[in-house]
């Protein structure tokens, strides 16, 4: 069974940069589709990044396109979030999960991902 947890998280200032990880195990090859997502109170989990099993395609939400940047090495089962120009808004509780779908799509609903990190905290003061 996949495990999946995530490390990296903390409280940077506004401005500032964090490199979120994403570590699997229980899995014997390939990690396939992954994305991220975060909830922050009172809100519903929101997408905002996943990545094929190559790491040649990629997706991101609205709020983050061209400040975050997911990438994956499979020979080490981990995926990253770079998230740069953090904004207050982005504060929230960031979650890895697994979508182990046999298609090439990257889905950014919930329902889609099997398998869900439990989850590290990103803070970014004003």
């Amino acid at each position: 069974q996949v495990r999946l947890e995530e490390s990296g998280g903390g409280l940077v200032q506004a401005g500032g940069s964090l490199r979120l990880s994403c570590a699997a195990s229980g899995v014997s090859s390939s990690l396939n589709k992954v994305g991220w997502f975060r909830q922050a109170p009172r809100k519903a989990r929101e997408f905002v990044a996943a990545i094929d099993g190559r790491g040649g395609s990629t997706k991101y939400g609205d709020s983050v396109k061209g400040r975050f940047t997911i990438s994956r090495d499979n020979a080490l089962k981990t995926v990253s979030l770079q998230m740069n120009s953090l904004k207050p808004e982005d504060t929230a509780v960031y979650y890895c999960a697994r979508d182990n779908s046999a298609n090439a799509i990257l889905y950014t609903i919930t329902g889609a991902y099997e398998a869900w990190g439990q989850g590290t905290q990103v803070t970014v003061s004003e």
